[in-house]
């Protein structure tokens, strides 16, 4: 005979805890423990009321909602209702009213017909199919109504408040000889409108123009408009002299052109030395 030698120690599974009270693991239920009934979560507060509650069942079990088999229809509601009672739920009073609705439906539809009068009886449960489709309309259109997109629910408006010593970071522009070309053409332009003969040539200094745009820049706080250095009513001698005059200023280093955007107006800024 062959003798079967255990092991020193077996491993033993403790007992999982029910609860863990300030830090002490709880393993049997207290003799006095009560747990009031309307501690439990009620399963039918899912629904909206006990025609929601039918509609579920007729769907759960495929029936017809047309010709509603009110026999196994009542069987099953009375089925969830005995349930519900036996752990202890409180039901509304609406569930129990359907509950006594639909026995009445099934004793009326039991009871023997006459043939002298079977059709002037109305079908038992023709009030309660109207009800079920009324509801199923109106539950269908909730369903479309909550799934469109809803503020605070699935989209969120978004607010960003700047801080009080922020500044926009311009990035100006370079002026090139084609805007200015196309910006001195434009007063070249409305300068026609102002000429005339002249019986004693005028002799244009083109020193004097730039020492006089100096001055009218500086009579502007150093910042002036590009068409406001010129006078169209001098013709177009004369605003080919000022033109002349700004690019050797611009040459010398004296004055700048600023565009604030990109084929926008030009201005003249005097530079940080001159002004």
């Amino acid at each position: 005979m062959t003798e079967q030698v255990l092991p020193d120690s077996l491993t033993i599974q403790q007992p999982l805890p029910l609860a863990f009270v300030r830090g002490e693991a709880v393993l049997d239920r207290p003799e006095d423990l009560y747990i009031p009934p309307d501690a439990l979560e009620i399963l039918l507060d899912a629904f909206e009321g006990p025609l929601d509650f039918l509609l579920y069942l007729i769907r759960k079990h495929k029936f017809d909602i047309v010709d509603l088999p009110v026999n196994e229809i009542t069987l099953q509601y009375i089925e969830y209702i005995d349930l519900m009672q036996g752990l202890n739920f409180e039901l509304a009073a609406e569930y129990l009213v359907m509950a006594a609705m639909l026995a009445e439906i099934k004793s009326r539809l039991l009871l023997p017909r006459h043939s002298e009068v079977e059709d002037e009886e109305a079908d038992p449960r023709a009030e309660l199919i109207r009800r079920l489709q009324e509801y199923e309309v109106f539950k269908q259109a909730a369903t479309e109504l909550d799934s469109l997109p809803r503020d605070e629910r699935d989209h969120f408006n978004a607010t960003a408040v700047l801080a009080d010593n922020f500044a926009p970071l311009l990035i100006l522009p370079d002026v090139d000889l084609a805007e200015l070309t196309l910006a001195l053409k434009d007063i070249v332009k409305r300068a026609k409108d102002f000429q005339h003969h002249h019986i004693k040539r005028e002799h244009l200094s083109t020193r004097e123009r730039m020492s006089r745009i100096l001055d009218l820049l500086s009579q502007h706080n150093g910042y002036l408009a590009f068409t406001a250095c010129f006078d169209v009513t001098e013709g177009r001698e004369g605003v080919v002299v000022t033109f002349l005059a700004i690019l050797e200023l611009t040459k010398e280093k004296l004055v700048e052109m600023i565009q604030v955007e990109a084929y926008g107006q030009i201005h003249v800024k005097l530079k940080a030395g001159e002004a």
